[in-house]
C-alpha cells in the first residue's frame, strides 16, 4: 500500500507518474477519514487548500519542471505554527477560531518545495506537557495501542505517521516533544541545534528552548525534511546564519567505522523500564559490530537538568502567554459593556487557559518575582551553564552522544494526569539536549518485552553537526531493519478501517 511507503519511495512514484500528488492526497484524506475518529491527531483538515497545493505541483511536474525531492508529499502541521488562513489554536480555546494572516517561515519554505500541508495535528495546550493530554481538544490515542498516550507535547504530529495518515510531519521540541512522542509511536523525530530552524511564526512558549524539526517514519524522510525546513532567517533574531550540515548525504552513507559513540552514564539506571535499557543496549552492540567505538561518558550536571528546566521554561512561558489578553485577538469572555478591560482579560484567562498552562504560568511568575529571580531563574540559568560545559568536555571525547530517548514506553492515558512530577520525569532523558541548544534525534530501536511497544533510540551531536546524528541514525536504522527483516512500523497493528 502506498501510503505505507517512505516519503522517498512516494517522491520516486511521483517522478515516474506511477501516481498524481492530487491522488497521493486524497489517498491520505481516506486513510484520515478512516481511522482518525479513533486517533484524533488532527485539529483541522484543509482539503481544498491541500488539493490546490497538489494540483498545482501536477501542473508544474507535466510542463517538465524541475521540483524538490519532497514536492508533492503531504505532510502533517503542529498546531503551534501558523499557517496562513488556517485555524491556529496551540491546543488551547483561547485562540479558537484564530486565523493568523502570515505563514511561519517553516511553513513558507514548505509551501515553496512543494510540501502538501494536509492540516494542523493536535498538541498539548501551548505545548506544555508529554502526552498530548493537556490539549483542550481531548487527548492523542497512540496507533499502537489505542489506551496509551502518543507521547507529548506533539503527539498529535507522530501520531498522524504511526498511523499513515500522513508521511512527514513538523512537530516542536521545546524540552523533547518531537523526540518522545517519535520514541513512544515507533517513528523518527529530530529536534535540529537551537537557531538552525527558524522560529519565525512558532508561537512561543519558551523561547530560549523552542524549536521546530522534522518527524516522519524513517531517518533519510526526516533528513529530507530537515533540509527543506532550515537555514538562516533574518526574521528571527535567534536563527543562525551558517550553512545547513548535508543531512540527507550523511543519512543515506551508513557507514561509522571508527566513531566514537559516548553512552551517558546518567541516562540510565534507577527509572527506566528493563524492556527500555534492554533493547538500548543491543542497538549499541549493533553500532560496535558496525565498527563504531563506544566510550563511557559522565555528565555529572544532567541530575539538574530537569529542575533547572522547569523554572527556565516557566518563567518564559509567565512572560510569553501575557499576549493572550482578550483585546486583540482570540477568545473574548465576559465583555458586556459592564466589565473592565481588566476583568475580561482574567475571565478570558480563567475560560480559556487549561490547567496545567495555568500552573506553569503561576510557577514561572513566582520563580520571576521580586525576591526569587536570583534564587529561582538565577540559579536555572547557572546549571544551564553546567550542562552546556558537561556537553562540551563529553564532545572531545566522542563524536556523539547516546541515551535512551524515554525512559518506558506509552504509559495509559490518564496514568499520569493527577501527579504532574511523574508526567514530568519522561522528559529526563531529552531536556538537557534542549538546555544546550545542540542537536537531537530519536529513532526506533525496538519492541520493549514486557508490553511491546516501540523504545526510543536518542542521539545527540554538537550544535551545527546535526549531520552526525543523521550518520549514526542511518546505519543504525538499517542494520536495526536487516536485523528485524522489516521496519518497524510492519510489526504496528493496522487500526480498523485502515485503507
Amino acid at each position: 500500500m502506498l501510503i505505507r511507503q517512505s516519503a522517498a519511495q512516494m517522491s520516486s512514484a511521483l517522478e515516474k507518474k506511477e501516481i498524481s500528488a492530487v491522488e497521493l492526497a486524497n489517498l491520505h484524506y481516506a486513510q484520515i477519514e478512516a481511522v482518525d475518529e479513533k486517533v484524533n491527531a488532527f485539529l483541522h483538515l484543509d482539503k481544498s487548500g491541500a488539493i490546490s497545493q497538489a494540483t498545482e505541483i501536477d501542473n508544474r511536474r507535466s510542463k517538465g519542471e524541475k521540483l524538490s525531492p519532497l514536492a508533492g508529499i503531504p505532510l502533517a502541521l503542529k498546531d503551534v505554527l501558523t499557517q496562513r488562513g488556517v485555524p491556529t489554536t496551540c491546543g488551547s480555546k483561547i485562540l479558537d477560531g484564530w486565523h493568523p494572516p502570515y505563514d511561519a517561515t517553516v511553513v513558507a519554505k514548505l509551501k515553496s518545495a512543494g510540501v502538501v500541508i494536509l492540516g494542523k495535528t493536535n498538541m498539548d495546550e501551548f505545548a506544555m506537557g508529554s502526552s498530548t493530554e493537556n490539549s483542550a481538544y481531548g487527548p492523542t490515542k497512540n496507533p499502537w495501542d489505542l489506551t496509551r498516550i502518543p507521547g507529548g507535547s506533539g503527539g498529535g504530529s507522530a501520531a498522524a505517521l504511526a498511523a499513515f495518515e500522513a508521511p512527514l510531519a513538523i512537530g516542536t521540541d521545546t524540552g523533547g516533544s518531537i523526540r518522545q512522542p517519535a520514541a513512544v509511536t515507533g517513528t523518527v523525530g529530530v529536534k535540529p541545534t537551537y537557531g538552525g530552524v527558524s522560529r519565525y511564526g512558532l508561537v512561543a512558549f519558551s523561547s530560549s528552548l523552542d524549536q521546530a524539526g522534522p518527524c516522519a517514519r524513517t531517518v533519510l524522510d526526516t533528513a529530507l525534511l530537515h533540509q527543506v525546513i532550515a537555514g538562516f532567517d533574518p526574521k528571527d533574531s535567534t536563527s543562525i546564519n551558517q550553512a545547513v550540515p548535508d543531512v540527507v548525504s550523511a543519512a543515506k552513507r551508513l557507514d561509522v567505522k571508527g566513531l566514537k559513540i559516548g553512552v551517558v552514564k546518567q541516562l540510565s539506571g534507577d527509572g527506566y523500564q528493563a524492556g527500555v535499557e534492554s533493547k538500548f543496549n543491543e542497538a549499541i552492540s549493533l553500532l560496535v559490530e558496525l565498527g563504531a567505538e563506544i566510550v563511557e561518558v559522565s555528565c555529572p550536571n544532567f541530575e539538574y537538568a530537569l529542575a533547572a528546566y522547569y523554572l527556565i521554561a516557566p518563567s518564559e512561558c509567565s512572560s510569553n502567554l501575557a499576549r493572550f489578553d482578550s483585546i486583540r485577538f482570540g477568545l473574548r469572555v465576559g465583555d458586556d459593556g459592564r466589565n473592565s478591560a481588566e476583568e475580561v482579560m482574567n475571565l478570558t484567562r480563567q475560560a480559556g487557559f487549561g490547567k496545567e498552562v495555568k500552573r506553569r504560568i503561576i510557577l514561572g511568575t513566582y520563580a520571576l518575582s521580586s525576591g526569587y529571580y536570583d534564587a529561582y531563574y538565577g540559579s536555572a540559568q547557572k546549571v544551564r551553564t553546567l550542562i552546556k560545559r558537561d556537553f562540551e568536555s563529553a564532545f572531545q571525547k566522542c563524536d556523539v552522544l547516546v541515551s535512551p530517548t524515554a525512559p518506558t514506553t506509552a504509559f495509559k492515558i490518564g496514568e499520569k494526569t493527577n501527579d504532574p512530577l511523574a508526567m514530568y520525569l519522561n522528559d529526563i532523558a531529552t531536556i538537557p539536549v534542549n538546555m544546550a541548544g545542540i542537536a537531537g534525534m530519536s529513532l526506533p530501536c525496538g519492541l520493549a518485552e514486557e508490553d511491546n511497544l516501540p523504545v526510543g533510540f536518542q542521539i545527540m551531536s554538537p550544535a551545527m553537526k546535526d549531520d552526525r546524528m543523521y550518520l549514526v541514525g542511518g546505519a543504525l536504522e538499517a542494520a536495526l531493519i536487516a536485523k528485524w527483516g522489516k521496519p518497524i512500523m510492519d510489526f504496528a497493528p493496522v487500526l480498523a478501517g485502515s485503507k
